[in-house]
């Protein structure tokens, strides 16, 4: 059948495409728009496992935030190039990754987080806005790591330079707050929330090296410990978070001191470096 203007322009208008891949999609679907629609996401789809293999070193992280919130989740999502990262529709599609985790706890890897919903794009799933996403920019794009905090969360991503999240559990109500400590998390990279995260071993290291060096000093051995100990509050407050002096305090207060003050309790927090996988030391759990 013969395929009109009108119908080219409308099918370009819902999938952002040039007029000739529209026009060649309607004349194979017989002007059946939703056929074509479906038609051009199938040939996105060969195109993409053609490219699947290359690297996707730049990109950013989705967040779903919101002390009200019954769960907080981000998601790493990656793509070819730099400049894709501040695109709207990619920065979108990062958040509603994020949010459709944040509902679905069930979704515990790419493919069955691609199978929902988008929460922008009601009867969409999330893969048909991956794939038309595809095809109108043609850049291959791989969902990373993902996680999921049960109750309200604050959170920060920082787009320039290192590209990190920070997703905060806490209890509260000063949502704002809560995006300050994430980005002192982003800046100052803590190893734990309080000292008990910390590695037994790195910590008795620590303490050993210490009662060395004050013994070593012609410290008297009765006294040694409480030095040790006193000592360990420097160590505590480089590498811990309740303990680290707050990067936006006026009057030298530490994280912790400042969350009590605005009525936060801290319960866990995720920090992750875009395209570091080495999750070791990236969770810090319960206070």
């Amino acid at each position: 059948m013969a395929v009109t203007a009108a119908a080219v322009k409308e099918l370009r208008e819902k999938t952002g495409l040039p007029m000739m891949d529209c026009k060649k999609a309607l004349t194979e679907c017989d002007g059946d728009q939703d056929a074509a629609v479906q038609w051009l996401r199938e040939r996105g789809a060969q195109v993409f496992e053609k490219r699947s293999g290359r690297a996707t070193a730049f990109g950013r992280f989705g967040l779903h935030l919101g002390l009200d919130q019954e769960a907080g989740a981000m998601v790493e999502l990656k793509c070819e190039s730099a400049p894709v990262t501040t695109n709207e529709e990619f920065i979108q599609f990062a958040n509603d990754l994020a949010s459709a985790l944040a509902a679905n706890p069930e979704a515990n890897d790419a493919d069955s987080l691609l199978a929902l919903e988008c929460p922008s794009q009601p009867g969409s799933t999330l893969n048909d806005v991956k794939s038309d996403l595809f095809n109108r920019i043609r850049e291959v794009f791989n969902i990373g790591r993902m996680v999921r905090l049960e109750g309200g969360c604050g959170g920060y991503s920082h787009n320039a330079g290192t590209v990190s999240g920070v997703l905060l559990a806490a209890d509260g109500s000063d949502d704002e707050a809560a995006r300050g400590i994430s980005q002192h998390i982003a800046a100052m990279r803590p190893a734990g929330l309080s000292p008990e995260d910390l590695p037994a071993d790195i910590v008795e290291n620590e303490r050993t090296i210490l009662r060395e060096a004050a013994l070593a000093e012609g410290k008297p051995e009765n006294i040694v410990d409480k030095m040790v100990e006193g000592r360990m509050r420097n160590f505590f407050a480089e590498r811990v978070l309740t303990s680290q002096e707050y990067v936006k305090a006026e009057n030298k207060e530490t994280v912790g001191d400042y969350a009590s003050s605005v009525g936060l309790s801290l319960k866990q927090f995720v920090h992750w470096e875009l395209g570091d996988d080495a999750e070791e030391s990236d969770e810090a759990g319960e206070e």
